[in-house]
């Protein structure tokens, strides 16, 4: 028995079914590669799901490690330590908000928002204005798999083997302008977007639908949330993905890259949203410790001395230009989008993209295919157009293998009529 088979049948045994794992047993990485028990190395274009933007075993990311696991790694938010000030003005003066709260992970960052809003309406109301509990949602949203965040993504197969979810809490379409202002009232407390949806798909908000929820938002004081987990800081080649509109919103969240790999989430939100909070109203054991803001520290300052914000566009530029003219060669891919290195090819079937994820892998590269036909990818911010060429080889390959096994079996029935 190998190594993995000791592995799989030790988790088939301890864990709870919640993953279907690919037999592969990964043990190192790097740059822009991972690297299995045989020494095999898989070209990354995921990222561990748009976490490691620099990659593996990085110099800044092993530095902060070694330093600050020799100093402190916890000590709870009872006392002062040196990492969450210095990381929390980096994220104020890159994202154009007043004040951060740090947490472990998106869907903690994304609940503590939720918790905000309603407090904040209900501050309002002490002041006399008249505003509700309501969120207003949209369709193929994903937030997170908490109570609060999964009662706000749209896709059923998240919230219906828990219900009920949380009440209060109604789906507009997204970018469809007039369903937004039919569904806004009073009783909204706040909007919540993705300015690019991640899990649904990589789609954009369109200028008009960002601006509407803006205008609604300060017409009776509700804040307007943007989810930036999967977006935010740099993968779409600004700081913040909302950057692209020119609209700034009241709360936003981030965590995937933040520390490189060490679980950390943040709010971030305005002053005016931070009235709602006190002393005791919300907190965290683990969020915003010394290891993990020291590496998070490290991380914004290696994004911007190696310039790789400008790198994520330019080399995602590429990867969608690429991308469409295989799609001009291919009519199994019906649309590419996206920003930077958050980059979308929709296929015609959902057979399709588990195929097409299936052979990247025989040929060790790695992505993934979410909301069933959209192949998504999300690179560490250090990929090359080198890397890019190889992806894009590799998918030529197996959509012309594909088309051709379509074509044999429709002359094998041809034959048969």
């Amino acid at each position: 028995m190998t190594k993995l088979d000791q592995i799989r049948a030790a988790e088939a045994k301890l864990l709870l079914s919640t993953y279907d794992r690919n037999p592969i047993l990964f043990v190192s990485g790097e740059g822009v590669h991972m690297i299995d028990e045989n020494g095999t190395k898989y070209l990354d274009l995921l990222s561990g799901i748009g976490v490691n933007a620099l990659g593996y075993a990085h110099p800044a990311i092993e530095k902060a490690i070694a330093e600050q696991s020799k100093k402190l790694i916890h000590i709870s938010n009872l006392f002062y330590h040196e990492g969450q000030a210095s990381l929390a003005l980096r994220l104020t003066e890159r994202s154009g908000l007043d004040r951060v709260f740090f947490a472990n992970t998106g869907t903690e960052a994304w609940e503590g928002a939720l918790k905000l809003a309603r407090a904040h309406a209900g501050l309002l109301r002490s002041e006399g204005k008249t505003i509700g509990t309501k969120f207003l949602a949209l369709e193929h949203s994903f937030h997170g798999r908490t109570f609060g965040s999964v009662s706000t993504t749209h896709k059923a197969k998240y919230r219906e083997p828990f219900g009920p979810v949380v009440p209060g809490v109604e789906f507009v379409r997204l970018n469809d302008v007039e369903d937004l202002r039919a569904k806004f009232s009073n009783e909204v407390c706040a909007i919540l977007v993705e300015p690019i949806q991640g899990e649904g798909g990589i789609r954009p908000l369109t200028q008009e639908f960002f601006a509407e929820a803006r205008t609604l938002c300060d017409s009776t004081g509700a804040l307007l949330i943007a989810d930036e987990i999967q977006a935010g800081l740099g993968r779409t080649g600004k700081w913040f993905s909302y950057q692209h509109y020119g609209i700034l919103p009241d709360v936003t969240t981030v965590a995937k890259p933040l520390a490189g790999g060490i679980p950390l989430g943040a709010i971030l939100c305005t002053e005016e949203a931070a009235r709602a909070i006190h002393a005791g109203m919300h907190g965290t054991t683990f969020g915003g410790g010394p290891l993990a803001c020291a590496v998070a520290n490290a991380v914004i300052d290696t994004l911007e001395s190696d310039n790789l914000l400008a790198h994520a566009t330019e080399v995602g530029d590429y990867f969608q230009q690429k991308l469409r003219a295989l799609a001009k060669k291919h009519e199994c891919i019906v649309d590419v989008r996206g920003k930077g290195l958050m980059v979308a090819a929709e296929v015609d079937s959902a057979d399709l993209g588990k195929k097409v994820v299936a052979e990247m892998l025989k040929r060790h590269i790695v992505i993934n295919c979410t909301s069933d036909t959209v192949l998504r990818f999300l690179p560490p911010y250090i990929l090359e157009r080198a890397h890019v060429d190889t992806a894009i080889a590799s998918l030529d390959e197996i959509f012309t293998e594909n088309a051709t096994h379509a074509a044999a079996q429709s002359a094998e029935g041809d034959n048969r009529g």
